[in-house]
């Protein structure tokens, strides 16, 4: 999932103007992996777009890292936290000879996985990443059964002098969810729109829970759990635990 530079410059405005509460998903997610490893002190944020976890997660955790595929949300993830490592990468080749306590993947990252085996390999890497005991958390896309087919979803904000529209639609192609992402920003200097093109994987729940078990891993689903104020953005967290 490559971001165009423009929509990692507006990634956290839009969604905060839509309700979403960065530091509140962290303490949640903290609160979750530490009822399962009490003593965890260290986390690892992958596919941490911008930053804005971490930006609470440094504050909840005596040591942080973040890791990254997307060119154009790691530069502004780096200068929010200039003192945080954030790694370049492919979640598929995850190898940064170390582990963690906690390991956390969100915002349907994972789902950009292509297939079953990719999901695999993303997860055993994520696994290899944390302690014996260690907690992976891993927030998926909606399962084939849930998906609306054709569904589109709008917003739009204002901010000072500027004005951001942002409108999605998503449809089925086999196994994939295409989404495309239009934003209309308007300012003093005049009015511009791009479009992102994103596919994200209809994996079913098994392929999520055979992944964790294959990678050496306890595995339970966490449904409904609303990490942002009525946002209903997937069907819940998986949270694995390292044996």
């Amino acid at each position: 999932m490559q971001y165009a530079k423009d929509h990692a410059e507006l990634y956290d405005l839009v969604f905060r103007s839509r309700g979403k509460d960065f530091a509140a998903e962290a303490e949640a997610l903290t609160e979750l992996a530490r009822s399962r490893f009490p003593a965890a002190r260290s986390l690892l944020d992958v596919a941490c777009g911008t930053g804005a976890h971490l930006e609470t997660f440094r504050h909840l955790f005596d040591e942080v890292a973040g890791f990254e595929l997307a060119e154009a949300m790691r530069a502004v993830a780096q200068a929010r936290l200039p003192d945080v490592p954030i790694h370049a990468g492919d979640m598929r080749r995850l190898e940064l000879g170390r582990s963690f306590d906690v390991l956390v993947c969100m915002g349907n990252s994972v789902a950009c996985m292509p297939d079953p085996a990719d999901l695999d390999t993303a997860i055993a890497g994520m696994a290899a990443h944390v302690v014996p005991g260690g907690v992976v958390i891993v927030e998926p896309w909606w399962f084939p059964a849930d998906f609306i087919d054709g569904y589109v979803d709008g917003h739009l904000m204002k901010e000072n002098d500027r004005v951001v529209s942002r409108i999605t639609r998503s449809v089925r192609e086999g196994g994939v969810t295409r989404m495309e992402v239009k934003f209309t920003v308007a300012d003093a200097s005049g009015i511009t729109d791009f479009t992102d093109l994103l596919q994200v994987t209809l994996f079913e729940r098994d392929d999520y829970r055979s992944a964790f078990e294959r990678a050496g891993c306890t595995v339970e689903f966490v449904p409904g759990l609303r990490l942002a104020s009525g946002r209903p953005n997937s069907p819940g967290l998986f949270v694995g635990t390292r044996k």
